[in-house]
């Protein structure tokens, strides 16, 4: 689906961040991106998204060469892969229904043509009887879970996830991991950036580790 091929980034003059990145994101695989802090991650997640062209090197994106993706397809293509940032990013002002709704919104969709499945959604993050309030009210826990929610509702084929535990408790670490399998086992390929070792010994899955702005993967 996704494809590295000694991608470097370096930002104006200034020293390579990254450096000779190579590697492959399968149809409904599962992993780990792992790392000290500044290692580079976020910068790595924000190539997968396409919100980042690299300085050299080749992505290739669902067949595509990134650097012969046009300004025009763009949008088109990232509704194919969901984000979770560290920040959630929800506005304050509209409800956790009309967060979760709103890149459904964006497209004009009609919201009778997608009530059902924003509540149903809701409802399997656990948060069926939050919808109706506003973030300021909702606990870390609770924004993470809308965040994730929101990235999923366009029905993603690979989800991306910068630290969606970083902000939480053990136990509901956990559940959000779990939330994490059950939905690639539903098809959908997951990258998780994380610094928490613990989280990725509870599952069996590839590690790529980046470290000195080169990576290492360990299948």
């Amino acid at each position: 689906m996704i494809r590295f091929e000694n991608v470097g980034l370096r930002y104006g003059m200034g020293p390579e961040i990254l450096r000779d990145i190579s590697f492959q994101i399968p149809p409904s695989s599962f992993q780990f991106l792992s790392g000290p802090s500044g290692a580079g991650k976020t910068t790595l997640l924000r190539l997968l998204f396409m919100s980042l062209k690299p300085t050299r090197g080749l992505i290739n994106v669902f067949g595509k060469d990134r650097s012969r993706i046009t300004r025009q397809e763009l949008p088109l293509m990232r509704r194919r892969i969901g984000i979770v940032f560290q920040d959630f990013r929800l506005l304050d002002h509209m409800t956790t229904y009309e967060n979760v709704a709103l890149p459904l919104r964006v497209r004009g969709r009609e919201e009778a043509s997608y009530r059902a499945d924003v509540s149903e959604l809701l409802k399997w993050v656990g948060l069926g009887e939050r919808m109706h309030v506003l973030p300021p009210v909702l606990s870390g826990g609770e924004k993470q879970r809308a965040a994730i929610a929101r990235a999923l509702i366009e029905q993603p084929e690979i989800l991306l996830a910068d630290e969606p535990t970083g902000n939480v408790d053990p136990p509901l670490a956990r559940r959000l991991l779990r939330l994490f399998i059950e939905l690639n086992r539903l098809g959908t390929a997951v990258v998780i950036a994380t610094h928490d070792l613990a989280l990725m010994d509870q599952v069996d899955a590839r590690r790529m580790i980046l470290s000195g702005g080169r990576l290492d993967i360990y299948d």
